[in-house]
């Protein structure tokens, strides 16, 4: 691993709980094999391009890493209802990265509407170069999730497939078609692809109690968290 760049952030606002300040920590690379990253990720490590980062925080810990074990996994009632829904109308490509005119506007679709709807920060339309870097530009290669309905594109994601796990790191979709529950067809479809290739985990970024947006990802049982003490443990509760 070659490493460019490191340093702790001043706390600022946290996203997932406005009443708590965070502080991350950053480490920029050139360059990470998939075992090195599956090694930090099991120190609670995240990646974004060629960014990892974790949460340094002061005085609150609740960020916590969280993972589905593969092999054990059974749907619950709502997510059989979104496979049923999605199974034989939705088309899965799972390709190379790419950035192109389609997906910088439904990531710009998609970020609008949270904004509007849910109270994210607006912020500009994003760049070809700043989509390049954060999802095509990447230390080891990974996969793009594409989903369509017909010849429309409904929803990208992207997954990190290690030997020893799968890790979504980011997805997004379109607004109009909100009522299929994408991200949550997109996790179904990464534990299946695991499954299929003998994966044992699928690693869903972090938990945070308390946060809304972040509660569904212990809806894929049975999870681990990641705890203090550095061990991965049963979680079952969605708060």
């Amino acid at each position: 691993m070659n490493v460019l760049q490191h340093l702790i952030a001043e706390p600022d606002e946290c996203s997932y709980l406005p009443d708590e300040q965070r502080r991350m920590e950053y480490v920029l690379l050139e360059a990470m094999a998939p075992d090195e990253y599956q090694q930090l990720m099991d120190a609670g490590w995240r990646r974004f391009g060629h960014t990892l980062l974790r949460p340094r925080c002061l005085k609150c810990s609740a960020c916590q890493p969280i993972r589905v074990d593969v092999s054990r996994f059974s749907p619950n009632r709502s997510q059989r209802r979104v496979a049923r829904l999605n199974e034989s109308t939705v088309r899965l490509e799972v390709r190379p990265p790419r950035c192109d005119a389609r997906r910088l506007e439904l990531h710009r679709r998609y970020h609008s509407f949270q904004a509007d709807f849910k109270g994210w920060p607006d912020h500009a339309a994003q760049t070809a170069e700043a989509y390049q870097a954060s999802f095509v530009d990447n230390p080891f290669p990974n996969w793009e999730y594409a989903y369509h309905v017909g010849d429309e594109l409904v929803g990208v994601g992207y997954v990190d497939e290690l030997p020893a796990s799968f890790s979504a790191i980011y997805f997004f979709y379109a607004p109009e078609h909100r009522h299929r529950s994408l991200g949550t067809w997109n996790v179904l479809s990464i534990i299946a692809r695991a499954a299929s290739k003998g994966v044992p985990y699928v690693y869903l970024g972090y938990y945070v109690a308390g946060c809304r947006s972040m509660a569904y990802k212990a809806a894929f049982r049975p999870n681990q968290v990641l705890t203090a003490d550095g061990r991965w443990r049963e979680f079952r509760s969605a708060d």
